[in-house]
């Protein structure tokens, strides 16, 4: 049996069986009773056109890639999320930038890079009452570049899901239509209309759309579920960067305060006139 035959037979037959365990004497089981049963999903893909082939195996792909993309993004959105929440419970606790530098200086993440913009920022432009209102400014459009940059990157792949979900079907409807004009073809060669006959290829055709269906219906539920875990995260995000402003501009108030308290104060004694002679 050839070894092209079998990487295309698994995940028909995972597609066709999900409920066995599959181990090797279950698969080339399977694939002996294929060649056998032109019925079974193997055995109508194994007799399918090569067009058909080719899009029952890119649905199967893209179906693989489905899950494998909503899985390891819900993960990374899950770390992402209780990495935010624990650096902003620390941001919160020390009240201050200064006291949270030795605390966010070596930690990467979207907290890490707020906290390091606002330092730069405020290092870049010096102290003073009257640069108060532009550090403010700049630093809260720095970090609004950096929200933006975090959300586009954690949904990066999430449009796979999108595309896979509203393209699938019309693929597979693609192959159903080719699958069954190749049917017509044969009943007209073969001058018969017999059921038997006519069955497997129409079966074989509508496959297709089978497959195509089973990668689009996930693909729109995981994007659903994706695009409401992206909401909450970009909520957590404007979240930790209005806690980085606020925090910037209480330690602005305070350096402001000290340095007028800390300021001499002149007091202008009274200058008596001469006295009359």
């Amino acid at each position: 049996m050839k070894l092209s035959t079998i990487l295309i037979a698994i995940p028909l037959c995972v597609v066709a069986a999900p409920a066995v365990a599959f181990d090797i004497e279950t698969l080339t089981t399977l694939l002996e009773n294929a060649e056998h049963d032109e019925m079974s999903p193997l055995g109508m893909f194994m007799a399918a056109d090569w067009v058909v082939k080719g899009v029952m195996l890119s649905l199967l792909f893209a179906s693989a890639l489905v899950w494998v993309i909503f899985v390891t993004r819900v993960l990374i959105l899950q770390w992402e999320r209780g990495a935010l929440r624990r650096r902003y419970r620390a941001l919160d606790q020390k009240r201050s930038l200064v006291a949270a530098s030795e605390v966010f200086r070596k930690r990467k993440g979207v907290m890490g890079q707020m906290v390091r913009a606002a330092e730069r920022e405020r290092a870049a432009s010096g102290e003073g009452a009257a640069l108060k209102a532009g550090i403010k400014e700049r630093v809260g459009s720095e970090i609004a570049r950096i929200e933006a940059g975090a959300a586009r990157r954690m949904g990066h792949e999430a449009g796979v899901l999108a595309i896979v979900g509203s393209t699938a079907p019309f693929v597979g409807l693609f192959g159903t239509v080719w699958g069954i004009m190749n049917s017509f073809i044969s009943i007209s060669e073969s001058n018969t209309t017999n059921l038997a006959i006519v069955a497997p290829g129409i079966a074989e055709a509508l496959l297709a759309t089978a497959i195509g269906l089973v990668a689009a219906i996930p693909a729109v539920i995981f994007y659903n579920i994706l695009a409401r875990g992206l909401g909450g995260y970009k909520v957590m995000l404007a979240d930790a960067g209005a806690l980085v402003e606020r925090t910037l501009s209480r330690d602005l108030d305070l350096a402001t305060s000290e340095a007028a308290e800390s300021r001499p104060v002149f007091h202008l004694g009274a200058v008596s006139a001469p006295a009359a002679e």
